[in-house]
């Protein structure tokens, strides 16, 4: 199922709204609940570039349509995403 402009703003809403932290989890998940969701480190996709970025997470998104699941830029082929939180952030 690919990412909607309306699913990508509800999420884009989440990550960059100015009280994300520890509950922005949460809230994607409350939010989108049959979407796959992954919080990482940050030296999980370090040779990776996010698909965006914002002041306290990373976002990536996976295309897990084949046999291994792997990081994409192309919303139309994503499955899920990756969420990764920053190291300066609190």
């Amino acid at each position: 199922m690919p990412f909607s402009a309306e699913d990508l703003a509800g999420i884009d809403a989440v990550l960059s709204a100015a009280d994300a932290g520890a509950g922005a989890i949460s809230a994607l998940r409350a939010r989108f609940p049959g979407l796959s969701i992954t919080l990482c480190d940050p030296s999980d996709v370090d040779t990776e570039d996010p698909f965006k970025e914002y002041e306290r997470f990373d976002l990536h998104l996976v295309n897990g349509a084949g046999h291994c699941w792997q990081l994409t830029t192309d919303p139309n082929a994503a499955t899920g995403i990756v969420v990764v939180k920053k190291k300066h952030s609190a």
